[in-house]
């Protein structure tokens, strides 16, 4: 029998995405368009350079796929460093999305922002001498490419979204929900054939100024728990509260990154090759941080791991036990809580 999962989390890209049923009949007004394998795609951008060491979870597996059956966001809260951002290059790698769109929030973040930007200044400018087209001073944003995806959908990264302000949430709700928008400044042109630049400076058609998705995008909007969400923005989500990993999954996750430092070293040989021994007392250490109640993240043991274990050699890198002891408490040092 045939796993009912599309993305499996184990990092080799296959096309399984064009098995994905319809959504469901109360998710869009009109049917979305047939994925395409023989189209086009954009290249990887390097995703699989972050993507592959990253260990997917199976909580982290279901609620991908069901994100992806139903079409809806997946919203993932967490703490810094819990692998949240880094999820969704695992799933664009796999399921061949292409470079993730990555579309950072703050409090001055708008969805037109998202959608698209228009430099009204400059084009005023230039028109004392001429009459320039709208459209040579409109970019689409992350938000509006994702949108645009015709053949495959695109991967598109939401980051820190309780950076934002009280609205931003039930406006993105709206844009989302319907895979719509219009833009204005191209609406009033009336013009089928205009052509804007997107996020990855390609030419896009974007008939009488309105963006209608054909394929919803894979959405990772990511939250530090800083503030509450309104409740039909939260049911409009598949929700995933990522935790700390423990000691063992600590060991898994630095083995996964660093694996490639840490050799065998034969019975009498130089002491060039990492010391299993010190990657395993700097996970222990960790760990007990944590049991204190001190807020660290897991990149910043692998910062400590690397740069106190892996690229320690006897002969070309040399730390003296007190650099050692002065890197990992800097490398470690809690970002808050007692003794941050």
């Amino acid at each position: 029998m045939k796993d009912w999962k599309i993305f499996t989390g184990e990092g080799t890209p296959h096309d399984a995405l064009k098995d994905l049923p319809p959504p469901p009949p109360w998710r869009f007004a009109r049917p979305q368009l047939a994925l395409d394998v023989n189209e086009a795609r954009p290249a990887d951008g390097g995703e699989a350079h972050r993507a592959l060491p990253f260990i997917v979870s199976e909580p982290m597996k279901l609620a991908v796929n069901a994100a992806l059956y139903l079409r809806r966001p997946l919203l993932l809260t967490g703490k810094p460093g819990t692998g949240k951002s880094t999820l969704i290059a695992k799933v664009a790698h796999e399921l061949k999305l292409g470079p993730v769109l990555r579309w950072p929030i703050n409090s001055r973040s708008t969805v037109r922002s998202g959608v698209y930007e228009y430099d009204a200044v400059a084009r005023l400018q230039a028109s004392k001498d001429s009459t320039p087209a709208v459209e040579e001073y409109l970019k689409l944003g992350p938000l509006g490419t994702a949108l645009m995806a015709e053949h495959w959908p695109r991967a598109l990264l939401i980051d820190e979204i309780d950076k934002s302000d009280l609205d931003f949430a039930n406006d993105l709700l709206n844009v989302i929900e319907e895979g719509e928008y219009e833009i204005a400044e191209l609406s009033r042109l009336g013009h089928d054939g205009v052509q804007v630049r997107d996020a990855d400076k390609r030419l896009v058609s974007v008939p009488r100024g309105r963006i209608v998705c054909d394929q919803f995008p894979f959405v990772v909007m990511t939250s530090n728990a800083e503030r509450e969400f309104p409740a039909p923005f939260l049911r409009r989500c598949v929700r995933l509260s990522i935790d700390p990993p423990n000691r063992e999954q600590l060991a898994a996750i630095v083995d996964s990154h660093l694996a490639r430092y840490v050799q065998a070293r034969p019975a009498g040989a130089p002491r060039k090759a990492p010391s299993r021994e010190d990657i395993d007392k700097l996970i222990a250490d960790f760990d007990t941080q944590r049991k204190e109640n001190k807020e660290v993240s897991t990149d910043q043991l692998l910062n400590a791991v690397f740069l106190t274990v892996a690229v320690r050699d006897s002969e070309a890198r040399s730390f003296t036990p007190d650099e050692l002891t002065q890197l990992r408490a800097h490398l470690t040092e809690p970002l808050s809580g007692p003794g941050g």
